[in-house]
């Protein structure tokens, strides 16, 4: 069970979690009903595969790994289609109650009731790719206009994609920390609007929202399911996907949920800092990871809430498996159905295998031949070009 990737020393730090209340009080089941309720309403909308890759389990000596995977979401190629754009409806319901002296309601933004007054509401965030998407993809249907922030390694294939849908896309030369701060200024200095996924001092409802939305993919998976995973191993970013699936997890088994395992790169590991320092820490990005969803320095302290009470191991890899465990799920094993899957989807997976193959962390983890381990594949192919290179044996890293 060793050969299935290039051998790899994963970091690990187990979490001193803190007891309390966080996973029903930062994301009230009453805020995931209203987000469930909203979202499988929508056009397009079907719940995602929860596949089984028996072959692999067995291989690397497991009971089961389960992969929820995310790339055909409402076409989007990835479960950020949950997020941002429902937060961006709840920003607009927000601001058109306000303008208008009226409570209105979520369906009838959907349904265009109030485009013109929608079509002077400019929403605008950072993102290093899907987020972004999202956001546009939503702004288009409920007639909004929309400004998205890129750094300068995202590429040119999820630029344009944004675009696609109807976004005006604006590429700084800094890294992803930077365009979240043009973001914000520009936004504060034209009276706009920030759909973020991460939240600051002040600032908390849309990334609030944007986790609500992450639950219907949590809750596919819950109804999916006859018996919680002993194990779910979540990739970090600013710590919104992990924390929003933590909380719905622990909402639907109780004291059955799932171990959560945090799985970020070595080159952008704010959790795993922040879970050696005991409070929310940022890292400086000298270097951009291959997991381009995932090159994040700051932590979202509104996530962070929920994962210093939920999370028990954090963990980081190296750049050298990412592309062999993308070309894994292209390629599987015999028996297992073949996945297309983007960079950010296979930290889990990637950490699972290398764990598995070091005795030592599979006992740290709490690994062994029961377990039952839940992966988010939070993307499919989101930009063909980099998928090919990877496939092609070029692996960037």
């Amino acid at each position: 069970m060793t050969d299935l990737l290039p051998p790899a020393r994963l970091a690990h730090v187990a979490a001193a979690r803190k007891t309390g209340d966080a996973a029903l009080r930062v994301l009230s089941p009453g805020g995931f009903a209203t987000a469930q309720a909203e979202i499988m309403a929508w056009d397009g909308y079907m719940p995602t595969p929860l596949v089984s890759l028996r072959a692999l389990a067995q291989r690397i000596g497991v009971a089961a790994v389960l992969y929820k995977h995310e790339g055909p979401r409402f076409g989007l190629g990835s479960f950020k289609a949950l997020g941002g754009s429902y937060a961006a409806l709840r920003v607009l319901q927000r601001e058109i109650s306000k303008r208008l002296g009226q409570d209105v309601s979520l369906a009838d933004i959907r349904a265009g009731k109030y485009r013109d007054a929608a079509a002077q509401i400019t929403l605008v965030s950072a993102t290093d790719g899907n987020h972004g998407r999202s956001l546009a993809w939503g702004c288009q249907r409920f007639g909004a206009p929309c400004r998205i922030y890129i750094h300068a390694e995202v590429s040119e294939g999820r630029a344009a994609a944004m675009r696609d849908f109807g976004a005006e896309v604006i590429r700084i030369a800094g890294d992803y920390d930077d365009s979240v701060d043009l973001a914000k200024a520009e936004a504060d200095a034209n009276g706009w609007f920030v759909v973020s996924d991460t939240s600051w001092p002040g600032y908390s409802q849309p990334p609030r929202d944007v986790m609500a939305g992450y639950g219907v993919m949590t809750r596919e998976i819950c109804e999916a399911l006859d018996e919680a995973p002993t194990h779910v191993f979540l990739q970090g970013g600013v710590g919104g996907l992990a924390a929003g699936v933590a909380a719905g997890l622990r909402q639907h088994w109780g004291d059955k949920a799932p171990r959560v395992v945090i799985v970020e790169p070595e080159l952008a590991a704010c959790l795993y800092e922040s879970a050696k320092a005991g409070a929310p820490t940022s890292v400086v990005i000298e270097e951009e990871t291959l997991m381009a969803g995932l090159s994040c320095g700051e932590p979202s302290p509104l996530a962070w809430e929920i994962l210093a009470e939920e999370a028990s191991d954090f963990v980081t890899i190296p750049e050298s498996v990412v592309a062999p465990t993308v070309r894994l799920l292209a390629r599987p094993l015999p028996g297992d159905p073949a996945i297309e899957a983007g960079e950010s989807a296979v930290a889990g997976l990637a950490a699972l295998i290398a764990a598995r193959a070091d005795t030592g962390l599979s006992s740290k983890l709490g690994l062994d031949a029961q377990s039952r381990v839940l992966l988010i594949g939070s993307e499919g192919v989101t930009d063909p070009a980099i998928f090919r290179m990877i496939m092609e044996g070029r692996d960037a890293a």
